[in-house]
């Protein structure tokens, strides 16, 4: 599959519609006698460092106002102001500062043998999200994997490779884009599915990909689950409500799927010999950042720095957007979707800190 020129759907239209309403850390305690090789990660825009930059999708942000205040303000494909949760797991984690994208042309043998990210803004466990914006599913993810395990045989040899692969730890963020994109926003999959049969397709899909990725030889793998996505700016936005409040809808779905996906997992642990998968719970850590957020330093909850903060992401989100703030760290959200980086360097510890340790 040719990522770089593979050519729009058909509905190009909606593309645009559903992803415009779309889409620190203090240190993780290990033992001292405890290192991880590396850290791969997969998923979606929360943890996509720049694959999409490679990708014929209009779902980028490798340009300015996106990386502000990362270093050297370059805008590197991140969906934050700077760096975001890959990189700050890969640091907290002792292995390095930066986890690069796997499609980066850039790429040193280095970079591979510590770890790369495949995550694909846009991306869900339902597989039409990415059809929807075009961009790598977590098949495609997988695949693009595979050959990451051959320049690491090349490289450096089979047994070599076998652990990095199987010592190092993988992290899976995906699933918002399903409920705030493909359900709540399309109308291809809400007509058909009412939130709890919708969740299950998610659930089902989930399971595919995770026992996918036990059989290339994962198994350490830390799966997080879906914020309370119905209180992000956008979505907040979308609910109509003049206050600005969060959508009920949004979050229930959330919630309800992060049941199913614990308890999946729990089940996986008992299926696959070897395995060691890990809930890392993000939704109620933001909760309560957004419930006290001068507890945690922050001012704004309900808008993002960009522009207005009620709307703009990726395309609409750029050095032209009026109304920029000048201080993100003000602020929870950096657009319409996703966090600043403060937030993230909030969140990350506490999502982490208390079950990091069921990976050793």
């Amino acid at each position: 599959m040719n990522f770089l020129t593979q050519k729009l759907p058909l509905f190009f239209p909606v593309i645009i519609v559903t992803f415009i309403i779309y889409h620190s850390a203090a240190a993780l305690t290990l033992p001292k006698n405890v290192t991880f090789p590396a850290v791969i990660v997969w998923g979606d825009s929360i943890v996509d460092p720049g694959n999409n930059n490679l990708v014929n999708t209009i779902v980028k942000c490798n340009f300015e106002p996106y990386g502000r205040d990362y270093a050297g303000g370059v805008p590197t494909g991140r969906f934050s102001n700077g760096r975001v949760p890959s990189d700050l797991i890969a640091e907290e984690l002792g292995i390095k500062k930066i986890l690069p994208a796997y499609l980066d042309p850039n790429l040193q043998l280095e970079d591979l043998l510590t770890g790369v990210s495949f995550a694909s803004g846009g991306s869900g466990y339902d597989p039409l999200t990415p059809k929807i914006v075009n961009v790598l599913s977590l098949s495609d993810q997988l695949e693009l994997f595979k050959e990451y395990k051959s320049k690491i045989d090349a490289a450096v040899g089979v047994e070599r490779r076998e652990i990095i692969v199987s010592k190092g730890v993988h992290i899976v963020c995906i699933g918002s884009d399903d409920i705030a994109n493909t359900y709540l926003s399309t109308p291809f999959r809400s007509p058909h599915y009412d939130i709890p049969a919708y969740t299950d397709l998610m659930a089902n899909s989930a399971s595919k990909f995770f026992q996918g990725l036990y059989g290339v030889g994962a198994r350490k793998i830390g799966v997080v689950g879906i914020p309370a996505i119905g209180c992000v700016p956008s979505q907040r936005t979308m609910s109509g409500d003049i206050k600005r409040g969060c959508s009920a809808k949004a979050n229930r779905a959330a919630s309800l799927f992060n049941s199913k996906l614990s308890s999946l997992i729990e089940s996986l642990n008992k299926k696959l010999p070897e395995a060691k998968f890990v809930y890392f719970d993000i939704y109620n850590p933001l909760v309560s950042i957004i419930q006290n957020p001068s507890k945690y330093g922050f001012e704004v909850v309900n808008k993002g720095c960009c522009g207005t903060g009620n709307i703009e992401v990726s395309i609409l989100c750029t050095r032209f957007s009026l109304g920029t703030c000048s201080d993100p760290s003000k602020y929870i959200f950096w657009d319409s979707y996703h966090p600043t980086e403060k937030a993230y360097k909030t969140l990350v510890p506490m999502a982490f800190d208390k079950e990091i340790h069921k990976l050793f």
